[in-house]
């Protein structure tokens, strides 16, 4: 009797464990087939990469001038009789801005005068009075350098009274004033800007193993950060003869309109000088990088082969497309495009969207990218 129960009970326990193992094997079976199963395609969106012509640049940073600037000061000290300018208005050559008080050297010029006539009347009398020999030749010789003494004084202080009264040396703009009448002004004081904005330099550095790229008349173009995505068309007009001993850079200067007045002397500009001979280059949308510390890279489109060689077929009998890594040499960025000098050949397809959900070799399935430009 105690034997039958165990048989019962080892029977039951041998049966459990069968069902265990059967539910194990049928669960193992399930996972085998659905990691067997091939993956759906990934929709990405694709791009062409294509050989146009590249027009190469040599970009650098650069400074504004004027194209005549300058700080306004007089040379002689005084009170501010006089402020003949607005702040800000354009001014003319020889245009009067600033007069300082001259009094004393007006009165000093009067009797100077006066003393010159005298010495003209007394030179006249003499050389009437030398040739009867009623004077001696020493006493018309003085009386000579009298009047030249006196005319000298003359033109003296003439020459200090010029002083006394400030005219703009060019035609421009003139800044924000910094004296008002009855200030009085040490030598040298500061008295506003004048900026000839008409046109203007841009002063730039370019490294020594690029000068033989440039030259006088090359076009540039020049932005800068208040008139963001406009550009500013200028020519070089002059290269320093000289490279810097700390930098090893050369000094290029380029001249560019200014008619409207926008650009002001000082901005900070980016610009790029347009170089000759564009050549044809491989391009392709900046989407299509992916940066990494180790190396840029781009996903082409490849055709993927069975293990006979042969370009398997879908469905619809089109060839199954999947994603192929490649590393890339990348170079200059422009408008939305990235030029390609090593990795990719003209004609081959580049994914431009969806690269996250990428690896080498995943299935994909092609979408129109709407962010692309016609041609991509």
């Amino acid at each position: 009797m105690l034997r039958r129960r165990m048989l019962i009970m080892l029977g039951v326990v041998l049966l459990i464990v069968l069902l265990l193992a059967g539910y194990k094997a049928f669960s193992i079976y399930r996972q085998i087939q659905v990691f067997s199963k091939p993956k759906p395609p990934v929709s990405v969106a694709v791009a062409l990469a294509i050989e146009q012509p590249w027009q190469q640049r040599l970009p650098s940073v650069g400074t504004l001038k004027a194209l005549q600037g300058v700080n306004l000061s007089l040379e002689t000290a005084g009170t501010v009789k006089d402020v003949q300018f607005i702040s800000g208005q354009k001014v003319k050559t020889g245009q009067p801005l600033v007069q300082l008080d001259s009094a004393v050297e007006s009165a000093l010029l009067e009797t100077a005068q006066a003393d010159l006539g005298l010495a003209q009347l007394d030179y006249g009398r003499g050389s009437q009075l030398v040739g009867s020999q009623a004077i001696s030749k020493g006493e018309f010789d003085r009386l000579y350098a009298q009047l030249q003494k006196n005319k000298a004084t003359v033109n003296q202080l003439k020459a200090s009274l010029a002083k006394k009264h400030l005219v703009a040396p060019f035609s421009g703009t003139i800044g924000i004033r910094q004296v008002d009448v009855g200030d009085y002004l040490a030598s040298g004081t500061m008295i506003a800007t004048l900026q000839d904005i008409s046109s203007l330099y841009v002063d730039f550095y370019i490294p020594e193993h690029a000068v033989p790229k440039v030259a006088i008349g090359q076009r540039v173009q020049v932005e800068v950060s208040a008139y963001p995505g406009q550009q500013f068309p200028g020519s070089i007009s002059a290269i320093n003869p000289k490279v810097e001993n700390s930098t090893r850079n050369v000094l290029v200067r380029a001249t560019l309109a200014n008619p409207d007045s926008k650009l002001l002397p000082g901005m900070f500009t980016s610009l790029e000088v347009i170089l000759p001979n564009p050549t044809a280059q491989i391009v392709v949308p900046e989407s299509a990088i992916t940066y990494t510390l180790y190396g840029n890279s781009v996903y082409a489109v490849a055709e993927k082969n069975n293990e006979n060689g042969e370009v398997e077929k879908d469905a619809d009998n089109k060839p199954r497309l999947i994603a192929e890594r490649r590393f890339v040499e990348t170079g200059e960025r422009r408008g939305g495009l990235v030029l390609v000098s090593k990795g990719l050949k003209a004609g081959e397809q580049v994914v431009s969207a969806g690269q996250l959900k990428l690896d080498n070799g995943t299935p994909i399935a092609i979408s129109p990218d709407k962010n692309l430009p016609a041609g991509h």
